[in-house]
């Protein structure tokens, strides 16, 4: 420990505090708790979802991941950039003209029964649970690292910090400090990649060809190759899926799409988070390769085994205790904004959804809803803080990948049957979403990285299920049991349909257009 990262990690906290109690000041309602009132301009939403998007796994996990395993890391950046074309063209301004502060509120939109919003508030708590698990690895991991405290006292100390955060910040707190953070990681980024391709003598070819030089026993294949880590084409193909799919049913990033006016800013918040998510994976490649060029595989295993701390190791390789000191309170202050953004959506599917709309069938006061909400938001953060004290050596883009899985798995299938099946019914989005998060979630336990022998899962013994990621059979298992139980089950009114078409095309009701 040093006075330079004590003096970092101290303006850093300061500052996401100070933002906090500003927020606090604004956050007297429901809707500025969930959507900061629906006030945030494009431009400000697209930086807030990059500073949700660009979480542990994005800046932890995937250099550390390309610094292991080369190109096989590198999948993890293209899955997460080219995810937003999905969100873009399908997704981003239909749940914002049909949605109030949920997903389940857009499912409701057609399907008016409290078992559809009751599900779809399950398979949110569930995805959120396991991206939390990633976030809360990745901080545990980066704090023990730097302060030489237990890894069990690091993972409570931030889950205090960003149950703080969405007590008394809602989202208006949240989205100031993912603003503030994107760019803050962009200029940490920026700032490496900038001496690794000094390093190289800003010559491409020259590290690309140092690359190629790589090998290790762990290695299976080619470092700038894919099959590095010895996977099936399969598991690869799996991995992409779940990936490519995943963000367009991520709750806390779909609810990012509530906090501006309309479903054009919307649009233009998507297009901002593009670019700006963009330019960060490109720049992995630097920070991956640089770390495996200037850093020993044991170096960066002996930090952490799934690599994790690859990233701080060369900031302070390239640039001593300042850059590492920069470096390791952006990552610290990266993870504190994501959480803070899933304990919110989680908080929000329990209290709106399950309390407000279902037990209390919508007759809830702001104060209830308030208090529903912050009762939740710490139940979520005392079930991830005690999970993820159990998955300490495992990769954290690797676990984020899993909660695309069942995202991908569960709600995705119901978000475009919604919007573009005339004859999806009540009994096909129950379906959807049920078989969709109950096969991706029994296949990541019986897969290699919750069983396995090596000791790196929850479970030591052999797997049953043999890909590491599920999605090539779940994805495809969430789509079909929509069809089957909108199939042979009976048909409904085609009018809800009719009203869903308008309103997410337009944001204009028709019962808005009868009464004018």
């Amino acid at each position: 420990m040093n006075i330079t990262v004590i003096i970092m990690f101290i303006t850093f906290v300061s500052l996401t505090l100070l933002i906090t109690y500003f927020a606090s000041k604004r956050n007297n309602s429901a809707s500025e708790f969930y959507t900061a009132g629906g006030g945030l301009t494009g431009w400000q939403n697209g930086l807030a979802i990059a500073g949700d998007y660009l979480s542990a796994a994005s800046f932890l996990g995937i250099a550390g991941a390309i610094a292991l395993w080369g190109f096989d890391g590198f999948f993890y950046s293209i899955g997460y950039l080219t995810a937003y074309l999905v969100v873009l063209y399908i997704v981003a301004e239909p749940l914002r003209n049909l949605g109030k502060y949920t997903l389940a509120d857009m499912i409701a939109a057609r399907f008016h029964l409290k078992k559809v919003r009751a599900t779809a508030a399950v398979s949110s708590i569930t995805i959120v649970i396991f991206y939390m698990l990633a976030q809360l690895v990745g901080a545990g991991a980066l704090i023990q690292l730097l302060f030489n405290i237990p890894y069990t006292l690091a993972v409570i100390l931030v889950g205090v910090m960003m149950t703080i955060y969405v007590l008394f910040g809602g989202m208006t707190a949240t989205s100031w400090v993912q603003m503030v953070k994107a760019v803050l990681l962009m200029i940490g980024t920026i700032i490496i990649s900038f001496l690794v391709f000094m390093h190289f003598n800003f010559n491409l070819s020259t590290m690309f060809g140092a690359m190629q030089q790589i090998s290790a026993p762990e290695l299976k294949g080619d470092f700038i190759n894919p099959g590095s880590k010895g996977k099936s084409p399969l598991d690869n193909i799996s991995l992409i899926i779940a990936l490519l799919f995943g963000t367009a049913g991520l709750p806390h990033i779909l609810m990012r799409f509530f906090t501006v006016r309309d479903a054009k800013t919307a649009l233009s918040s998507v297009m901002w988070a593009t670019w700006i998510i963009g330019v960060f994976y490109i720049l992995t490649i630097f920070l991956g390769f640089g770390a495996a060029s200037l850093l020993s595989r044991a170096e960066i295993i002996k930090a952490n085994p799934a690599g994790n701390m690859a990233a701080p190791l060369l900031a302070e390789k390239l640039g001593g205790d300042l850059l590492m000191s920069f470096v390791s309170a952006v990552a610290f202050a990266t993870i504190l904004a994501v959480v803070a953004g899933l304990v919110l959506s989680g908080a929000s599917a329990f209290a709106h959804d399950i309390y407000g709309e279902i037990i209390k069938k919508g007759k809830i006061s702001e104060a209830e809803q308030m208090k529903a909400a912050k009762i939740a938001s710490l139940a979520v953060s005392v079930l991830s803080i005690v999970l993820a004290l159990f998955a300490q050596n495992m990769n954290v883009a690797f676990l984020v990948s899993l909660a695309f899985c069942v995202a991908a798995s569960a709600n995705l299938p119901v978000i475009v049957y919604t919007i573009f099946w005339k004859r999806f019914n009540t009994s096909g989005a129950i379906s959807a979403m049920s078989v969709g998060l109950i096969v991706s979630v029994v296949l990541v336990i019986l897969s290699p990285n919750v069983m396995n022998m090596a000791g790196t899962g929850f479970i030591t013994m052999e797997p049953i299920f043999p890909l590491s990621n599920p999605a090539i059979i779940s994805v495809p298992a969430g789509f079909l049991a929509g069809f089957i139980g909108t199939f042979f089950t009976k048909a409904e009114s085609k009018a809800k349909f009719d009203e869903v078409q308008v309103k997410s095309t337009t944001g204009i009701s028709v019962s808005e257009v009868t009464h004018t």
